[in-house]
């Protein structure tokens, strides 16, 4: 695959961009955590192939939720290292067998775009209560920090994992969402230790990655649809 013709100039601008945004706030605010600088361009990376619709994103997912769960057990972020590497990283793997068996019209760099029933919407949401309540007091026994958006990212990152799952265009809100909630966490952290600063500028990031990643769904639903 030759990726300056399978991304389109926006793209290839956009990855560009998180990259070296990636690089500056790691040069400006951390220049030590290199875990979390690889983990971050991974994180951008997946995003851009997530977007297209391409499984290998999903692998990409997979790897960073292990990393990131580290970086979050260094600041006692319990809820964010249970949550991806007890949920995220899991469904991650569920997602990518999806999406390869999956394709749109045998074509494996792209899955197939599903649409959800309102039934099984409000499923997922009574299972996002439930998961969220179990997790609130699971994170709670840890004494978890900033418990209340720890649990809230929990909800927000099981909706999106949910909908990766099922192949719906929502979950890169749901994970803007996440993005939104994750902004907050890390700024809280960033008070005690200003090199976290450069995983709130990774999020900031992320969240742009994901509101395109949403836009590009779209698309796809629209031109596969008969």
């Amino acid at each position: 695959m030759k990726l300056y013709k399978y991304f389109s100039k926006y793209e290839i601008i956009l990855w560009c961009s998180s990259v070296i945004f990636i690089f500056l706030a790691f040069l400006l605010f951390d220049k030590e955590n290199y875990l979390t600088l690889i983990a971050s361009l991974i994180g951008a990376t997946a995003l851009i192939f997530n977007a297209k619709g391409n499984p290998f994103g999903q692998f990409l997912i997979i790897i960073f939720s292990i990393l990131y769960g580290i970086i979050s057990f260094g600041f006692a972020y319990y809820g964010e290292m249970i949550t991806y590497l007890g949920m995220s990283m899991p469904m991650a793997v569920l997602a990518l067998i999806s999406w390869i068996k999956n394709p749109y019209n045998e074509n494996k760099a792209e899955v197939k775009v599903n649409r959800i029933k309102h039934r099984e919407i409000i499923f997922m949401l009574v299972l996002t209560v439930i998961v969220s309540v179990i997790f609130y007091f699971i994170l709670a026994f840890f004494n978890t920090a900033n418990l209340l958006p720890s649990t809230l990212s929990v909800a927000t990152s099981f909706i999106a994992v949910y909908l990766t799952f099922r192949r719906s265009p929502y979950f890169a809100l749901a994970y803007a969402a996440n993005d939104v909630v994750l902004i907050i966490l890390w700024t809280l952290a960033s008070v005690e230790n200003i090199s976290y600063l450069s995983v709130v500028i990774c999020f900031l990031v992320f969240l742009i990655n994901d509101m395109y990643g949403f836009s590009s769904w779209l698309k796809m639903q629209k031109r596969q649809s008969p």
